[in-house]
């Protein structure tokens, strides 16, 4: 395959553990059906140098820090081209932190790819604010890349499953879902819920007073019809399966993310979705899909939210 410098590539973090190394693995499949390159990037994290410990110097605990990062980029790039025969790899020592590092490349990629776990330059990339940071942040589309149980591959098999709620970022959500879903000859499980309450004690409460319950129903499934409308026109290949209920949204989507090889949000919601990436609910995603999780900004997508285009 030949390099395409004008070719925006999918940036997969490597750090040596098992989680980031599926994530490669699920990166360079992406860049196949993508036909675009793979960029494999390391962070060394040199502000590490200020603490040599053992080493003696700051120069030697530099040399120790990058032979590992090329160590393992090289070990990554040859796993993957022992896969992928041909594959357009590109590698990237950086010496950043990993969040910074990866900030950075998400200003030319296409996708940026994590492990749901790490270690080195992205030790705690899944912790508090860090991740929630980069998805906020970034330049492009993020996937966290999570297997049905720890440290397992991710599923290859299953439905894409969209959240859909009529706000910019379900939108960008709702294209990338439905060019996902066609690359991999998926079907498409677009579930959108109306309500969300912290409690059963709040639902129940407000469960008295809407009297007219099951007329919202059929004006929510229109809601849902009129957001797929002009996308199942573009992609007529893709079947579609709407779900429409009255519940918590992450309940919701993690229920149907169960037998799913892709989880698809966007970054910010309304209605059902409102904070999807904040406090306990972007917790939720991104520690407990049991599948990869692709969180998508609306301003990450270029023209890609009309489905005219």
């Amino acid at each position: 395959m030949t390099s395409n410098v004008f070719t925006h590539p999918i940036v997969a973090g490597v750090d040596g553990s098992s989680s980031s190394l599926h994530a490669a693995h699920w990166a360079a499949d992406e860049a196949t059906r993508r036909r675009v390159p793979l960029r494999l990037v390391y962070a060394t994290n040199a502000s590490l140098a200020a603490y040599t410990g053992g080493f003696g110097s700051t120069d030697r605990f530099l040399e120790a820090l990058n032979a590992e990062g090329r160590l393992r980029l090289t070990e990554v790039r040859t796993e993957i081209l022992a896969a992928h025969p041909g594959a357009d790899i590109q590698v990237h020592l950086d010496d950043g932190a990993g969040v910074p590092s990866l900030l950075q490349e998400s200003k030319t990629a296409r996708l940026v790819v994590l492990g749901s776990r790490g270690l080195g330059g992205f030790t705690g990339m899944l912790v508090g604010s860090t991740a929630v940071a980069l998805v906020a942040h970034g330049h492009c589309p993020v996937a966290v890349i999570r297997g049905r149980k720890s440290d397992e591959a991710p599923p290859s098999e299953g439905p894409v499953v969209v959240g859909v709620d009529g706000s910019p970022a379900s939108e960008a959500a709702v294209a990338m879902a439905f060019d996902e879903a066609s690359s991999r000859s998926a079907e498409l499980v677009a579930v959108h819920t109306w309500i969300e309450f912290s409690s059963d004690r709040e639902y129940s409460y407000a469960r008295q007073f809407l009297t007219a319950w099951d007329d919202i129903e059929p004006r929510e499934s229109e809601v849902l019809a009129e957001r797929l409308a002009g996308w199942q026109e573009k992609y007529p290949e893709v079947t579609v399966r709407r779900v429409v209920t009255r519940d918590r949204p992450v309940r919701c989507l993690l229920e149907h993310a169960e037998n799913a090889q892709l989880l698809v949000v966007g970054s910010r919601g309304r209605g059902g979705f409102a904070g999807m990436l904040q406090g306990s609910t972007s917790q939720a995603l991104l520690h407990y899909a049991p599948c990869p999780l692709l969180v998508v900004r609306p301003d990450t997508m270029a023209g890609d939210t009309d489905p005219k285009r």
